[in-house]
């Protein structure tokens, strides 16, 4: 038995702005390393923010001037991959010995992506994984990734991968990182319902896999002094719900709801043999002679010069 300790660090992003939002997660520095993690995810859109409630000036057919204002600042939030953002994140990997999977807002050039970067503790920024759906009006500000960043890594506590937030719904998606042999699913997101634990628990069990899914937290608009429409101004805007399950689909720490912090647990790859024992989705539980998947990882540009 091999035991490893892995985390989810459930935190939001500062109204002040992104940089106030990244010395916050560089405060966790102490904690990370008393806690001896050596993965650690943190929630979705955490640098650059989750702009709930926000419409951006927008109605069926038109937009505001207002609106495209809320979208140049919105912008301006975002980060540069790499950047300098991203070197303060690796220094952080180096010095707590911990992967860590981040959840940011991603710039390119005028187009915004919602990002889940990866870092390892020696060789820093080492791979990363654009939304390929956002979800609802989110498609509004979002643009959309492409089979070239659906990345698995090698990491201490295991090959680690995932998918963000309600790309966690999609079926053929998490059939593609389950036959890149996924071992630890990480899962940053602002879905703070309860039937998000229920999704969670499926995936662990489905998988054969442990799940580490971090989430946002987030005060009451009236906390934050802002007005969401529809809204109840005293109910936190995001309520956390972080948690971490076992590859049965066991709870093994969490949810954590409310506050801020670190939630970790012990975890033990060998499990992993024996839950697949009696089902290994991608392997004698398939039925390739019916079903077959296939995925495509080029990378998709819009213009293409040649000389």
């Amino acid at each position: 038995m091999t035991l490893t300790t892995v985390a989810a660090l459930q935190m939001g992003a500062s109204p002040l702005g992104t940089q106030q939002t990244l010395a916050d997660i560089l405060a966790y520095e102490s904690e990370i390393k008393a806690s001896g993690a050596r993965l650690v995810v943190l929630p979705e859109a955490l640098l650059g923010g989750y702009p709930k409630g926000e419409i951006f000036g927008t109605r069926l057919g038109y937009r505001l001037p207002e609106g495209r204002e809320a979208f140049a600042r919105y912008l301006a939030g975002a980060i540069n991959v790499p950047g300098p953002e991203t070197q303060a994140l690796a220094e952080l990997s180096a010095r707590t010995r911990a992967t860590l999977v981040l959840g940011v807002i991603e710039r390119a050039g005028s187009t915004l992506y919602c990002t889940a970067l990866y870092f390892d503790p020696d060789q820093g920024l080492v791979a990363k994984h654009r939304k390929l759906m956002p979800t609802g009006t989110e498609r509004l500000i979002w643009g959309m990734g492409d089979g070239s960043t659906l990345p698995v890594i090698e990491s201490a506590a295991g090959r680690v991968g995932g998918a963000i937030c309600w790309e966690n719904h999609m079926p053929l998606l998490r059939t593609a990182m389950y036959a890149q042999g996924v071992q630890v699913w990480c899962a940053p997101t602002v879905d703070e319902r309860d039937i998000w634990q229920c999704s969670m628990r499926h995936i662990a069990h489905e998988g054969r896999c442990f799940v580490i899914s971090a989430c946002q937290v987030q005060p009451s608009p009236r906390a934050l002094g802002i007005d969401v429409p529809g809204w109840d101004a005293d109910r936190p805007l995001i309520r956390g719900n972080s948690v971490i399950v076992g590859p049965l689909g066991e709870v093994l720490a969490g949810p954590l709801q409310g506050q801020a912090g670190l939630l970790a647990a012990q975890i033990d790859l060998d499990e992993l043999v024996r839950a697949r024992y009696d089902f290994d989705v991608v392997g004698h539980y398939a039925r390739p002679d019916v079903f077959s998947l296939q995925v495509d990882r080029r990378a998709k540009s819009t213009v293409m010069f040649q000389d």
